[in-house]
């Protein structure tokens, strides 16, 4: 294994060490020296790939997606509907994403505002939302860039009761709660009429 090799293993073995603790204590109660434990490394090591406690949970926090496989198939509305529920599930039991979505919530009580998180989700939406009008599955007043902004922020408050309520235990069922809603206003009849949502169609779900 090359110096580099080691450097990149070191670093993400760091990245996720504190993806655990800053999950389960929040910024603010998390200390660099339980990071340390957790990771089975030196401070020493820490500083070398990271210059503060802030940088380190900007780094978690901007790279929380990285270890998702994100579902296949075509680019479209079924892919965004799918995307969006795996995602359910990954905020379940990943302990970076969750973490990171924890940190992006909490930013500005440790002086941080970077809407870099938020804006990688809706650049993603907004690549299957420009597929979908390619095939002429989205309603003509569809706005991409608008709409992708709003699944954002719909997406993001949905996660954070559900996490406050039980633990987003209910993600899953809350997020199919949320298309439901929003489907009649974003797609044509033709695509709601064969559009699924966690093997159910969602045509009989939204009329």
């Amino acid at each position: 294994m090359s110096k580099m090799e080691r450097a990149a293993r070191t670093r993400q073995t760091i990245l996720r060490a504190a993806a655990v603790v800053f999950e389960e204590n929040g910024f603010h109660g998390s200390r660099l020296t339980a990071i340390t434990k957790q990771s089975g490394l030196t401070m020493g090591a820490i500083y070398f790939h990271f210059a503060s406690k802030e940088d380190l949970a900007r780094a978690v926090m901007n790279e929380q997606a990285d270890d998702l496989e994100l579902p296949g198939g075509p680019d479209g509305l079924q892919r965004l509907i799918d995307i969006t529920m795996y995602l359910a599930d990954q905020l379940r039991v990943n302990e970076l994403l969750r973490a990171g979505v924890r940190l992006a919530v909490e930013q500005r009580a440790f002086g941080m505002r970077d809407e870099t998180p938020y804006m990688n989700w809706a650049g993603l939406f907004r690549e299957q939302l420009v597929a979908a009008r390619a095939s002429g599955d989205v309603l003509p007043e569809v706005d991409e860039e608008d709409l992708s902004l709003l699944l954002v922020s719909a997406y993001s408050g949905t996660q954070l009761v559900s996490e406050l309520v039980n633990g987003r235990a209910d993600l899953p069922d809350r997020i199919l709660v949320m298309w439901r809603y929003l489907l009649p206003g974003i797609a044509t009849p033709q695509a709601r009429a064969r559009l699924r949502l966690g093997g159910t169609e969602i045509a009989g779900a939204v009329g």
